[in-house]
């Protein structure tokens, strides 16, 4: 069941409506996504188009559906030992109407579900507390459980008015409609157990690619869920699509806005090695957030291990023992802090 209208309408390229699916509240999305193109030569962005419907054909067997299924997690996570198990799942989530056969329209359906980022992490996250769960399909639409708080922090302003705000002002806005400190330091853990998840999963890296505080929401219990996750892009893919860009800066070597690499200024060339990991990206965004009405016992110490989560860098000497050690240091320092109170 579809609201007459969309709830939010983040861009041209997606539309989001309050449905049910049985007797579950839920988000429905309806979108076209940026389609990857590896040639860079008369192309530099991606162009949108609209999800395919065309495969797999009629007369199209089971197995063959497998084979298509495998090479095209071969094509965007790499080749993996357990490929073959990832299939095995996406056939069982692509029986829809759970009959034991995958009919030839749920399979048409699933694989162009399958193009889109998002979809495709929601399936091999559907076990991970802070992925919402994918509770159905159909056609080109997909439903997700529904977040009641999207967006970390701030307060939704008409863009009209929101114009004529100055920047500085609305920071500072945005950290005003926070919850208690507590509160936060627990969606903060939420958010560094997530990139537990998708830093070398069963299935590879995921790279974070919009570190935007509008991707992330929470549930009435504090516990952080992902809200859109369609910048969230195999390692290998963003390399794909980075590496030998033509390039004059570093500016020219950026994926959505936060996946970075260099240029190689003597082949004006770009690099495919990102610079950050999404660990640094995720500091980040939570420094000023967690800073902000942190007890005074334990800032000095909370802003030491931000900072130096910031300054981590892929290209660094055993970055991922310093990668681990960093993130549960910070989760270790949360924890303890809000572990025997009452507002978390």
């Amino acid at each position: 069941m579809f609201s007459t209208q969309p709830t939010q309408s983040c861009a041209e390229d997606m539309i989001m409506y309050l449905g049910i699916w049985g007797n579950l509240q839920g988000i429905i999305k309806c979108q076209m996504e940026e389609t990857a193109h590896l040639d860079f030569g008369a192309e530099l962005e991606p162009r949108r188009e609209i999800i395919p419907f065309d495969k797999p054909t009629k007369g199209t067997t089971v197995q063959k559906f497998k084979e298509m299924v495998y090479s095209l997690f071969k094509a965007k996570l790499g080749d993996q030992g357990n490929l073959p198990e990832l299939v095995g799942l996406i056939l069982s989530v692509a029986d829809g109407n759970k009959d034991g056969h995958v009919s030839l329209p749920e399979a048409k359906s699933a694989w162009a579900l399958l193009q889109l980022n998002e979809f495709l992490l929601m399936v091999i996250l559907q076990d991970k507390e802070h992925t919402p769960k994918l509770l159905g399909f159909c056609g080109d639409l997909y439903m997700m459980e529904r977040v009641q708080y999207t967006s970390l922090y701030g307060i939704s302003i008409p863009w009209i008015i929101e114009w004529f705000i100055p920047s500085g002002l609305r920071r500072s806005m945005d950290q005003w409609f926070t919850p208690s400190w507590p509160r936060k330091a627990k969606i903060a853990i939420g958010l560094l157990e997530f990139v537990e998840d998708i830093f070398h999963g069963p299935y590879g890296n995921f790279l974070m690619c919009d570190m935007s505080a509008k991707n992330l929401g929470y549930n009435d219990k504090y516990d952080l869920k992902m809200v859109d996750m369609r910048k969230i892009v195999p390692e290998m893919n963003v390399k794909q699509l980075i590496k030998d860009r033509h390039c004059e800066s570093d500016l020219d070597c950026i994926f959505g806005t936060d996946c970075r690499t260099l240029c190689d200024q003597n082949r004006k060339k770009c690099t495919g090695d990102i610079i950050q990991p999404n660990l640094a990206k995720v500091c980040q965004l939570l420094k000023d957030y967690l800073l902000r009405g942190v007890p005074s016992e334990i800032r000095e110490e909370l802003e030491k291990q931000l900072y130096s989560c910031i300054a981590l860098r892929v290209t660094a000497e055993q970055m991922e023992m310093e990668h681990s050690l960093i993130l549960n240091s910070l989760k270790t320092l949360l924890w303890k802090k809000i572990s025997h109170t009452t507002d978390s």
